[in-house]
């Protein structure tokens, strides 16, 4: 363990093990058959689950217990509940890291955790278990610094026995752990995109990035591990959609890998906590050759995305 922990260090460590409990939620509600499917929306396309719920109240309940001057948001509007939710461990893994010197001195005040407890709710009720993903993002003064993604379904096709779920942490400074970067694209310029909100500008905006291979899946958290991963070059979404506890976590991991992820006009995304919670200018994002990307996006797109 690094002598006195920093309080990001501190984050990522609780973090870590706070969402590999949420994984073990996700999985046992999903094995006990009833998943409690509410709809956020009169159009039922944004379905709220028991392991939404669940998950969420673990995270918060957890992090504000051992800090209690962080914000943190949750993408759930819930009522806060104490519980025998709460994981008080470290990743003993975490600790060990010696912390960049800007992120030293670092107090509760400047920081704001975003929380997705199930990224890919729509994924995870139809499914699609291994597009699902926990993501727990830290940012200090809006930046994103820290991120942690787990996959509890995570080699979940291997067959009974088989050990389930990876958790992927970075800080930003220090690098990215638990997923290894290769080009596995085998020289192809391949894209991921969303499965399930596509549009007329998405299309377009695509198209004129002329792939290989188009990737559509779900969840933000998922697609971005599919960059880390070099399975894809880039994540392309030019459409407002995402909020900020889709991409604080991504961005963080992506970032401390040495990749980029920001709006179509090539702006970071800043995530203190009076921000509005929606992503209105789309997401770029990827591991190397990021000004290429940006720079194919047709003008008529980038005109109809507002620059925060």
């Amino acid at each position: 363990m690094a002598a006195n922990p920093s309080l990001v260090v501190r984050l990522v460590s609780a973090s870590v093990t706070v969402a590999n409990r949420a994984g073990s939620i996700i999985r046992d509600i999903m094995k006990a058959g009833d998943l409690g499917v509410v709809h956020k929306d009169k159009d039922k396309t944004d379905p709220q689950t028991e392991a939404d719920r669940k998950a969420q109240r673990c995270i918060v309940a957890s992090l504000t217990k051992r800090f209690p001057g962080v914000t943190i948001i949750g993408e759930e509007e819930l009522a806060q509940e104490e519980d025998s939710l709460l994981e008080m461990a470290d990743s003993e893994e975490v600790l060990k890291v010696e912390c960049p010197p800007n992120l030293k001195n670092v107090k509760p005040e400047e920081v704001c955790i975003w929380v997705d407890p199930v990224d890919g709710t729509t994924e995870y009720t139809q499914g699609y278990l291994d597009h699902v993903t926990v993501l727990i993002g830290v940012a200090v003064n809006g930046k994103a610094v820290g991120g942690v993604i787990h996959q509890p379904y995570y080699n979940y096709k291997a067959g009974p026995g088989a050990p389930m779920g990876r958790t992927t942490w970075g800080i930003v400074g220090v690098g990215c752990y638990g997923c290894e970067h290769k080009d596995l694209s085998g020289g192809k310029r391949v894209i991921t995109t969303t499965r399930s909100h596509g549009t007329d500008a998405v299309q377009e905006t695509i198209d004129a990035m002329q792939p290989d291979e188009i990737l559509r899946v779900g969840g933000a958290g998922h697609k971005v591990l599919l960059v880390l991963e070099g399975r894809a070059s880039a994540y392309i979404f030019a459409s407002p959609g995402c909020k900020k506890w889709d991409t604080c976590a991504p961005e963080a991991l992506l970032t401390s890998l040495g990749g980029k992820l920001t709006d179509v006009h090539g702006a970071h995304y800043k995530y203190h906590k009076e921000v509005k919670t929606r992503n209105m200018g789309g997401v770029i994002a990827a591991y190397k050759d990021h000004e290429f990307y940006l720079s194919r996006i047709p003008q008529s797109i980038k005109d109809q995305l507002p620059n925060e």
